[in-house]
């Protein structure tokens, strides 16, 4: 009588998939060319915007399509850069759009000055209140942290006008204010989480060592966690700086002045003026893109770090 629990012969890999070692090979080798397909179909409107931002005008609708134009026009990225100051002398407010010499450096700066300022004031809030979450010990520490979660789930659209009636009120319409002093008081709850999960990581017996030594409650926040907390707080940074530099509704709103506004306002004047000229908008959207994908490859270990171990003891 056979015994269930042997496998049969014939069960059995045999012939070319005998081998684990070459099954292995070949498996990897399928996933590393259908990740390698997948990375091209992601990357392909990349390639496109990059394309059509060195070509002229009448090339952009060209059939078939050029994908490397000949010869190459680098006098597209300064063109869009500037075009805005072009009409300085001309009286383009009946298009509500009143441009006064103002380009994409005066958008550039103002988009920088209110991500870097936010960007400290979230990853410097968040940390403080995600310390205060993990290693203190208070009356009402966990109600009060699912009472900070429970308000992700409340839509921005809900406290969009009480807030904006707020912040007029007291005077902050058509100032950075209402853009960067928020990131001062909290951080944001996803980013507060986030930073508790990395702080309950770390052994509790870091902060008793420190206290034995007389180091106060500040003190082993600042100097002893804040330097192990490097990747989920370069998580963080990235997070809040990729936000603030491509947010356009809160600019939209708070801001009205032309020489006030941030890049994404500004690409959307360029498309009311020069939504024809593709080869220019190209030009424009790649150099805005440029900033958050070197912020990317600088900060990548430390990003996918932070990710991978939040929340592993």
């Amino acid at each position: 009588m056979t015994d269930p629990t042997v496998p049969s012969p014939a069960a059995s890999p045999t012939g070319f998939w005998a081998s684990k070692r070459r099954a292995d090979k070949i498996t990897r080798a399928i996933v590393t060319i259908l990740l390698v397909l997948g990375s091209v179909v992601m990357m392909l409107p990349i390639v496109w915007m990059l394309s059509t931002s060195f070509k002229t005008r009448t090339d952009v609708f060209s059939i078939p399509p050029v994908w490397i134009p000949s010869p190459l026009h680098w006098e597209n990225y300064p063109m869009a850069w500037n075009v805005s100051g072009m009409y300085s002398t001309e009286d383009w407010s009946f298009l509500g759009i009143p441009f006064h010499g103002v380009t994409f450096t005066t958008y550039t700066l103002n988009t920088l000055t209110i991500a870097v300022l936010s960007c400290l004031g979230t990853t410097l809030s968040s940390s403080l209140v995600a310390f205060a979450f993990a290693r203190l010990r208070f009356p009402g520490r966990g109600p009060l942290f699912i009472l900070c979660l429970a308000t992700m789930m409340v839509p921005t659209q809900v406290t969009m006008i009480p807030t904006f009636i707020l912040f007029k009120s007291i005077g902050w319409y058509d100032t950075f204010y209402p853009l960067i002093v928020p990131a001062f008081l909290g951080g944001g709850a996803y980013n507060i989480f986030l930073m508790r999960q990395f702080f309950m990581s770390i052994p509790y017996e870091m902060d008793e060592a420190a206290k034995i030594d007389g180091c106060s409650n500040f003190g082993v926040y600042w100097r002893i966690l804040l330097p192990l907390c490097k990747p989920a707080l370069t998580t963080v940074a990235v997070f809040s700086f990729v936000y603030n530099w491509t947010d356009y509704l809160n600019p939209l709103i708070y801001l009205d002045t032309n020489s006030k506004k941030t890049l994404a306002l500004g690409l959307k004047n360029f498309v009311s003026l020069y939504g024809q000229d593709y080869h220019l908008l190209m030009a424009a959207s790649l150099l805005v893109s440029i900033p958050i994908a070197v912020l990317f490859l600088i900060g990548q270990r430390y990003f996918i770090q932070g990710i991978a171990t939040t929340g592993l003891k």
